[in-house]
C-alpha cells in the first residue's frame, strides 16, 4: 500500500486513526495491538506471503533478545558474545539471501563462464530497514542499554507502517518509550494540525515534483544507453539535465516519503527522528552525509565505523575504515555494483574532504570569507554529488561513464544555435526541454532557498489565521490528489 494512494488516504488511514484512539480509550495495550496489527496489514497489501518472513524475523529477534539480556544481567560475557554473534549473523544472512544472491551468483557466472541460479528471488519490501533496526536493537541489548521489553510495543516498533517500507531506519529507545506513554493515546489536535501539514507537504514533494521529473530522467539514461550502440553522445546540456533531474527526484521521492511518515506518526503522538536536513544546501561532503539519510548514517557511524576503530587507531586506519563504511553503505542501497562504485565515491570524497580541512583548510584558509568559503564549498560539493547520483542511477558503469563524459565535456555531442533557438534541447528523447526547465529551476529553487520540511509549523493566532492556514493545506492536499495517476512506488522501496 502507498501512501499516494486512494485506498490509503481514504481508508486505511482513517479507520486505523480512529481505531486507534478509540481503543486508547479503553485500554493502552489494546491500542497498540491494533497499531501493530493494522502495520502487518499494510505491510502484507503488498505481498501477504511475506508477513509470515516480518514476523518470523521479529520473533527471532525479540527471543535472542530477550536470552542476550538474561545473559548480561547474568554477567555471562562469552554466552552473551557468542548469541550476539548468531543473532547478528542469521539475520545478514536472511539479508544476503533476498538482496545479494542473485548479483554475487551473476557476479560469479561472469568470472567463471558458469550458469549458477537459484531461481527467481522477489526482494521484500523493507528488508533492509526492518533488519538493520532489530540489528540495533540487538546490539543495544548486548550492552545494556535496553530497558524495556515489552512484545506488543517490540512488534510496534520494528512493524511501525509509516517507517516500515523505507525508513527512517529507528532506533529503539527514540521509539519504545513512547508507546508507553499515557499522552500517547490521546488525540492532539494540535499535532494532528503539524502531522497533516507534514504528510501533504511530503504528498506535494513527491506527486508534483519527483513523479514529474522521473519520465524526463529515465528517458535521457535510457537514451544514452540507447546511443551507446549507434554512437551517439549526449549533449552537455542533455547529460547535466538528465544528472539534475535524477538528484532532484531521488531528493523529493525520499524526502517526500520521510515527511509523510513523520507527518502521519505525529497524527497518532509518535516523533520519528528527523532523516534529512536540506542535504543539498552542504558546504561539504562531511556536512552532506549530516544531512542526507541520516538515521541511517548514525546507524553505519555507529554500528559499522565506530567499532572497525572509528579515529582512533591513527589516520590511515581512519581513512580505511572511512572506506569500508561507505563501501558497505553503496552495498546496502543495492544489488550491484553501481552501488559499490557511488558507495567508494563517497569514501574518497569523505578522506579528501578531512584531508583537506587538516592539510589546508585550518591552516591557510582561515581568513577567507566566510561567504566565499560557503559559496566554493557549496557548490563542489553539489556537483561532486551530482555526478556521484549518475553512477547510482545508471544501469552499469558504461552508461554512467557516457553520462559522465557528456556532463564535463569529454565526450560530448554539439548542438547548433538553432536547436536552442527552436526549443529542441533534448536530442535523445523527444520530450520537451523547455519542459524540464521549468521542473528544475523551481525545484533547485526550493532545495537551495527554502527552509526544510521539518521547521514548518502553523502559525497559531486569530481564528481567521489558523482557518487560513488550514484551507491552504487541505487545497494543497486536494491539488496533489488531483495528480494521482499510475502506480508510482517510492525509489527507497527497492533498497
Amino acid at each position: 500500500m502507498l501512501f499516494n494512494s486512494y485506498s490509503f488516504i481514504f481508508l486505511y488511514l482513517p479507520v486505523v486513526f480512529l481505531g486507534f484512539f478509540q481503543l486508547g480509550r479503553i485500554h493502552h495495550t489494546y491500542a497498540a495491538a491494533w497499531l501493530a496489527l493494522a502495520s502487518l496489514v499494510f505491510y502484507g497489501y503488498w505481498n501477504p506471503a511475506y508477513v509470515g518472513l516480518l514476523l518470523g524475523s521479529i520473533i527471532f529477534n525479540y527471543a535472542l533478545g530477550m536470552w542476550i539480556a538474561k545473559a548480561v544481567v547474568k554477567q555471562q560475557t562469552r554466552r552473551k558474545t557468542q548469541l550476539l554473534a548468531f543473532a547478528i549473523t542469521a539475520n545478514l544472512l536472511l539479508l544476503a539471501y533476498y538482496k545479494y544472491a542473485d548479483f554475487f551468483l551473476s557476479s560469479v557466472n561472469d568470472l567463471a563462464g558458469s550458469n549458477l541460479s537459484l531461481g527467481e528471488i522477489i526482494l521484500p519490501l523493507g528488508i533492509s530497514f526492518f533488519t538493520f533496526t532489530q540489528i540495533a536493537f540487538l546490539v543495544d541489548t548486548g550492552q545494556g542499554k535496553v530497558k524495556e521489553y515489552n512484545f506488543i510495543h517490540y512488534v510496534l516498533f520494528v512493524t511501525y507502517f509509516p517507517h516500515l517500507i523505507a525508513g527512517p531506519v529507528l532506533h529503539h529507545k527514540d521509539m519504545m518509550p513512547q508507546f508507553a506513554h499515557a499522552s500517547t493515546y490521546r488525540i492532539d489536535w494540535d499535532n494532528v494540525a503539524t502531522g497533516l501539514l507534514l504528510f501533504t507537504l511530503g504528498l506535494c514533494k513527491k506527486v508534483l515534483l519527483a513523479d514529474s521529473l522521473a519520465p524526463y530522467a529515465t528517458a535521457i539514461f535510457d537514451g544514452a544507453q540507447h546511443g551507446m550502440a549507434a554512437g551517439i553522445l549526449p549533449t552537455i546540456y542533455e547529460a547535466w539535465c538528465g544528472a539534475l533531474a535524477y538528484t532532484l527526484q531521488i531528493y523529493f521521492d525520499f524526502s517526500g516519503y520521510t515527511d509523510m511518515a513523520l507527518g502521519i506518526a505525529l497524527m497518532f503522538n509518535i516523533r520519528l527522528p528527523i532523516n534529512f536536513n536540506s542535504p543539498y544546501k552542504s558546504t561539504s561532503i562531511i556536512d552532506f552525509w549530516r544531512r542526507w539519510h541520516i538515521t541511517l548514517s548514525t546507524f553505519l557511524r555507529d554500528y559499522l565505523y565506530i567499532p572497525l576503530g572509528g579515529n582512533r587507531k591513527g589516520k590511515l586506519r581512519r581513512y580505511g575504515n572511512l572506506l569500508a563504511t561507505m563501501l558497505l553503505g553503496g552495498l546496502w542501497h543495492g544489488a550491484g555494483w553501481t552501488f559499490v562504485i557511488w558507495g567508494a565515491l563517497h569514501g574518497i570524497y569523505l578522506t579528501i574532504n578531512h584531508l583537506w580541512r587538516e592539510l589546508v583548510s585550518e591552516r591557510y584558509l582561515r581568513q577567507v570569507p566566510g561567504w566565499l568559503g560557503t559559496l566554493v564549498g557549496g557548490t563542489l560539493t553539489f556537483v561532486a554529488v551530482v555526478a556521484a547520483w549518475v553512477v547510482f542511477r545508471a544501469d552499469n558503469m558504461a552508461q554512467a561513464m557516457v553520462m559522465l563524459n557528456a556532463m564535463f565535456g569529454i565526450a560530448a555531442r554539439s548542438i547548433t544555435f538553432d536547436a536552442v533557438l527552436h526549443g529542441n534541447l533534448l536530442l535523445l528523447t523527444d520530450m520537451s526541454g523547455r519542459e524540464l526547465l521549468r521542473l528544475l529551476l523551481p525545484g533547485l529553487l526550493w532545495v537551495w532557498l527554502l527552509p526544510n520540511s521539518t521547521r514548518l509549523r502553523f502559525i497559531k493566532g486569530s481564528n481567521i489565521l489558523m482557518a487560513a492556514q488550514a484551507v491552504i493545506v487541505l487545497y494543497m492536499l486536494y491539488v496533489t490528489i488531483d495528480q494521482f495517476g499510475s502506480y508510482s512506488p517510492f525509489l527507497y522501496f527497492q533498497f
